[in-house]
């Protein structure tokens, strides 16, 4: 099935968690006969939730590409996690859409799920519908709903079908734009009814009656044009024609969000749903142009025209152990052809096109071609996210997905003594599929970090790598690189004497210790007379060396030490360069105990967004974190950016406090910047808790 680009709709569902996106997908499947039964995402059976794991803990954790077709138009629905843990799996969708479909459940209103996703659209200037679910609830309330969409994101948001409540109950639907009212029988199935008149909705806050919503979709209307404009002061009534261009021009320009209500599970209002999709949402050629970068860093607009020089994005990758790797691409120009030869401008390498698919969940359907608009999957290639495929007559990049930094870490170990290769495979496939994971070795603990965007984020990694890699891995969590140096300047004595038979063992040096700046050791000799001779230095400055490995407090690496050779004494047959290593050895331990030596810790640099109410508590958060505020600055939509050098001891457990303390809407980067002596009270605790950790 191959379609142009005017025939195309490429649509992402996003939302808060839980508020009906897969549910939705499911009913618009269903209701355009692509699938034979409705599926439920708590029976693990739906379209979109096919991996192992979603459907073992019943939500969405990857983001899904499911077509269908519509009057005549192919719907390419991209359905995204809304779990904040896995919130990239939301940017990539959106980023490959041209169309946001956020949905907000009536049961509990606007949540941070819904600020999330509007935002993100509204940063890559989307288009936007909010579609209002789950009105078979008991405890649904639309209007409520509507009047908190109206009040967060403001006198855009214009409802176009909309329920009639009488005794507490839906009556029926009425589409605005036909002016006609539908009541739905338990199989889904429409019937038209009679209009009401007045009241369509009574409850606690106030009154809605008809008039006043017509009122509103026409001032919306209006807006779009100025010939509207004054046809709308002049009191004529839109005929359907100009409401839906006018709906269908202000959505696309972001002045109209729409608002739709739905039932996914009695499929109520999702025929209504499908043709608004049909009517109001912008097709590909509509949308804004994207900018691309050339080969010498230019912008370059790129146009949806099938006739142009191809350019295409991959928006994701996933791994299928059948089919091997599969990229999701989005073509914005030319067209993509099986077997064709394309330039990868992220590398610079020529590739061939695999075989393409067309989606819907995890059922493919061969294609040879997808045409400029449409969103194709291409297996076993060579290719990453975020990488740009394009006709070498026009070399051309286009911008990453903008994925949230990881902020959440935890250290990664083999269960059973062997199966490092199969994590390190393993990890890498992850890595492929999620930009948002990160995995690296700590060079001063050398333990094996996972990080990602938060506790059920690795948790579900770690999950995936045994399922489908036979990996079982511990996760604990990750160890602080403490340090330790000294404060004063001392003069010590280490001599290395042994007689045991044949030569004997013999060094002897005087050592001065002192404080300096840097990691690494200052090694000077100042001995006058040969009191021992040069061929010995090295091995007095390796003895050093090698000591500098463990300190005197706690066994951490010592930093900051300068060491003077300024004496000693040797013998011509028992002095060794082992000797004069063991004696400065001797020395180093006997020196650092009297130098006052103190343990370090690490400090990081921490930036942390949250919305204005909440900056005093996580102020106060942070001062129990040892935290010192450094300032705060506006950061735009009621946020706050707090500046604070923080303890990286403090700091493991504080993405999970600000996901609960912000309800998700907090973000923050933490970034390791210098080390600084760890307080007195503290130093007990933490020598214990390094002893009993060996």
């Amino acid at each position: 099935m191959t379609k142009n680009a005017e025939t195309i709709k490429n649509i992402a569902l996003a939302g808060h968690n839980g508020s009906g996106k897969t549910s939705l997908a499911e009913a618009l499947l269903f209701k355009a006969g692509v699938t034979e039964r409705l599926g439920k995402t708590a029976e693990g059976n739906t379209v979109c939730d096919f991996d192992p794991e979603e459907i073992k803990r019943k939500v969405s954790i990857n983001t899904a590409v499911a077509n269908f077709v519509t009057d005549g138009i192919k719907v390419n629905l991209i359905d995204t996690p809304g779990l904040f843990d896995f919130e990239g799996g939301m940017r990539e969708g959106v980023t490959a859409a041209g169309t946001v479909m956020i949905t907000v459940s009536a049961k509990s209103g606007v949540k941070v799920g819904t600020k999330k996703a509007y935002s993100f659209a509204e940063k890559l200037g989307k288009s936007k519908v909010f579609v209002i679910t789950k009105l078979d609830d008991p405890n649904a309330n639309f209007y409520n709903t509507l009047t908190e969409l109206k009040t967060v994101f403001g006198p855009t948001v214009c409802p176009v079908v909309v329920p009639v409540i009488q005794d507490g109950k839906i009556a029926s639907y009425i589409n605005l734009i036909e002016m006609k009212a539908y009541k739905y029988d338990d199989k889904g199935n429409a019937v038209e009814t009679d209009m009401p008149d007045g009241d369509i909705s009574n409850n606690d806050k106030m009154d809605y009656r008809l008039d006043g919503l017509i009122q509103a979709i026409s001032e919306a209307v209006a807006e779009t044009d100025d010939e509207l404009m004054e046809k709308f002061f002049e009191g004529t009534a839109f005929t359907q024609k100009e409401l839906i261009d006018g709906i269908h021009k202000g959505v696309n320009t972001g002045k109209i969000t729409p608002v739709i209500c739905t039932s996914a599970a009695t499929l109520a209002g999702i025929d209504m749903l499908l043709k608004e999709i049909s009517l109001l949402l912008p097709s590909p050629l509509e949308v804004s142009k994207p900018i691309a970068t050339d080969a010498d860093g230019e912008p370059v607009e790129i146009e949806c025209s099938a006739s142009d020089p191809l350019s295409a994005f991959v928006f994701r990758t996933t791994v299928d152990p059948f089919v091997g790797k599969m990229s999701y691409i989005k073509v914005f120009s030319g067209v993509l052809k099986s077997g064709a030869q394309v330039v990868n401008a992220s590398t610079g390498e020529t590739e061939k096109i695999g075989k393409l698919y067309n989606m819907c969940g995890k059922k493919q359907e061969e294609v040879d071609t997808a045409n400029a608009g449409d969103i194709v999957v291409a297996v076993k290639m060579n290719i990453s996210t975020s990488d740009t495929l394009c006709d070498e007559s026009r070399v051309v990049k286009f911008d990453s997905v903008d994925y949230p930094a990881a902020c959440y870490s935890m250290a990664v170990k083999a269960k059973a003594q062997g199966d490092e290769s199969k994590i390190s495979n393993g990890i890498a496939r992850l890595l492929e599929e999620d930009p948002t994971l990160s995995y690296e070795q700590d060079p001063s603990t050398t333990e094996q970090i996972l990080s990602g965007l938060g506790d059920q984020h690795i948790e579900i990694s770690a999950s995936k790598l045994k399922e489908k890699f036979g990996a079982d891995v511990v996760l604990t969590v990750p160890k602080i690189a403490y340090k330790e140096t000294i404060r004063k300047k001392v003069k010590v004595e280490g001599k290395h004497k042994k007689q045991s038979g044949g030569h004997g063992q013999y060094g002897h040096v005087w050592m001065e210790f002192e404080p300096t700046v840097g990691d690494e050791l200052v090694f000077e000799e100042k001995v006058f007379g040969g009191a021992v001779p040069k061929n010995y230095f090295p091995a007095v400055e390796k003895g050093i060396q090698e000591s500098m490995k463990k300190g005197v407090l706690a066994g951490c690496p010592v930093v900051g030490l300068k060491a003077i050779l300024v004496d000693g004494s040797y013998h011509p047959v028992d002095s060794s360069e082992m000797a004069f290593k063991t004696a400065a050895s001797i020395a180093y331990k006997e020196g650092l105990k009297q130098a006052d030596p103190v343990l370090l810790e690490p400090i990081g640099s921490l930036k942390v967004t949250v919305s204005d109410d909440k900056t005093g508590d996580v102020m106060g958060e942070l001062n129990k974190r040892r935290g010192r505020m450094l300032g705060m600055n506006p950061a735009g939509d009621s946020m706050t950016e707090i500046l604070a050098d923080v303890p990286m001891r403090e700091m493991h457990d504080f993405a999970t406090y600000l996901r609960q303390a912000t309800r998700g809407m907090g973000d923050f980067t933490f970034e390791f910047v210098r080390y600084e002596q760890l307080p007195a009270n503290l130093l007990s605790e933490v020598i214990l808790a390094l002893s009993s950790a060996e």
